[in-house]
């Protein structure tokens, strides 16, 4: 088999893959669908001259014939025509996260889910880093991990947030601790069926052993009954139901749960995130870094002083007695049922955006009582507003751009209001990222 790489994405994944095999001295050419690609620019973000091959717009057989490993991005779906012609040729497909954990020296955490990933990895790098130095950040959270590989050491961590796009080529990927913190419904425009996205969820677990752990939800049925077949040490949490042996949250505290004797985590008081969601998610973190050997009492220290990432249900400002949140991050249903269920009182409620296919029916069953009115923006707006005709919720209101949604919001919240923007829905169409749109919505709220 020949050792040169066919890296499929021009995007931020593809230059950190481009970089790191480079470093290596790696062989290897870069194809993108565009066929008016700037190449010297792409080389320039490389840090190499223009002495890189590329393929672009489309390749046949014929042009992938001296190509050993394909190293594809997230944001390509394995349908796309390239895609098909790598597949048919026989060449192996490795995701971005493959490649990176070829080169890892040290230990590594693996952590997706649906939703809480960013909360719960950032959480889980500040706990593992203020243990152990040598600790890196990689992943949809914030520099791809062939962009940091390279920083690893012996005696190190590496903490990874982990896409189900990334977990569809994963070959050899064997983290120490895994985590999938909840599976509902996202991307079954790419994913087709829930039990395919599922099942790619759980794959971050297959190459565990024994010697391993994996956290999971105990409150989600597909997960608790996953426990029961995965071949490493499986640490539950819940909020629902008081376990014997793992992580619960119950009035108020978490607890600590072995061979049935609880013992006191914390009391949710004592932390600044809100809601239960949130408590979710620390007690995945704590059962993560427990099983990484972090004492508890440095676990719990990080705990309280941890505060909300970016972007997910974070407070922007307070107006004429109106609390304004940022839920830029919730770009799917489930995400943003977690948000209005947050809110302290009735919330005025920016959503919608670019259509993943989703279903809103159980979300905008939230609405009446909690949701004062439902200011629609995007490609889907039209969608949710039938769902809420279904249920006989009639106040919403359109609008075409996130300016004017922000002024209604401003006109038609009382005091003692919240103001959310939770989309439900991604940015693409109208937004680069969903950083982006929440970037403009505080900017706006702010009078920036």
């Amino acid at each position: 088999m020949s050792d040169k790489y066919l890296i499929v994405g021009a995007g931020r994944s593809g230059i950190c893959s481009a970089q790191l095999l480079s470093a290596l001295g790696k062989d290897f050419v870069i194809f993108d669908g565009n066929a008016d690609l700037d190449k010297a620019a792409v080389c320039e973000k490389i840090g190499v001259k223009n002495d890189i091959d590329f393929i672009l717009g489309t390749a046949t057989k014929e042009d992938l014939k001296e190509i050993g490993i394909c190293v594809v991005s997230p944001g390509v779906s394995l349908e796309t025509d390239i895609m098909q012609t790598v597949i048919s040729a026989g060449i192996p497909v490795w995701s971005e996260i493959e490649l990176a954990y070829l080169y890892d020296k040290g230990q590594v955490i693996g952590i997706t889910g649906t939703n809480g990933k960013t909360t719960t990895t950032s959480l889980t790098y500040e706990i593992v880093k203020a243990y152990n130095e040598k600790t890196l950040l990689v992943g949809n959270i914030e520099i791809p991990y062939t962009g940091r590989v390279l920083d690893s050491a012996e005696g190190g961590a590496t903490v990874a947030e982990i896409s189900s796009f990334q977990l569809e080529t994963m070959l050899t990927f064997k983290p120490k601790v895994s985590a999938i913190l909840n599976i509902t419904p996202d991307h079954l425009d790419r994913h087709k069926t829930m039990e395919n996205y599922a099942d790619v969820k759980m794959s971050i677990a297959k190459n565990q052993t024994e010697e391993d752990f994996c956290v999971l939800n105990y409150d989600d049925e597909v997960l608790r009954d996953f426990g029961s077949k995965c071949t490493s040490k499986v640490v539950f949490f819940s909020s629902r139901e008081k376990l014997s042996d793992g992580l619960y949250y119950s009035d108020g505290k978490i607890f600590i749960a072995r061979d049935g004797e609880s013992e006191l985590f914390v009391d949710t008081w004592e932390v600044n995130l809100v809601g239960v969601h949130n408590f979710e998610n620390i007690m995945a973190a704590v059962g993560i870094t427990m099983s990484f050997g972090v004492p508890v009492e440095l676990i719990r220290e990080v705990v309280k002083k941890f505060v909300a990432v970016e972007h997910r249900i974070e407070y922007v400002t307070t107006k004429n007695g109106v609390k304004y949140y940022n839920d830029s991050k919730g770009t799917n249903t489930d995400a943003a049922i977690k948000a209005i269920d947050a809110m302290p009182s009735e919330t005025v409620l920016i959503a919608g955006g670019y259509d993943k296919k989703s279903e809103y029916d159980e979300w905008v069953s939230r609405f009446p009582g909690k949701v004062r009115k439902l200011v629609l923006i995007g490609q889907t707006r039209e969608n949710i507003a039938a769902a809420c005709e279904k249920i006989g919720f009639k106040d919403y209101v359109f609008a075409d751009s996130l300016q004017e949604a922000v002024r209604i919001c401003e006109e038609s919240a009382l005091e003692g209001d919240c103001c959310l923007l939770s989309p439900a829905c991604a940015s693409w169409g109208m937004f680069k990222n969903y950083q982006q749109r929440g970037d403009m919505f505080k900017a706006l709220v702010r009078g920036e």
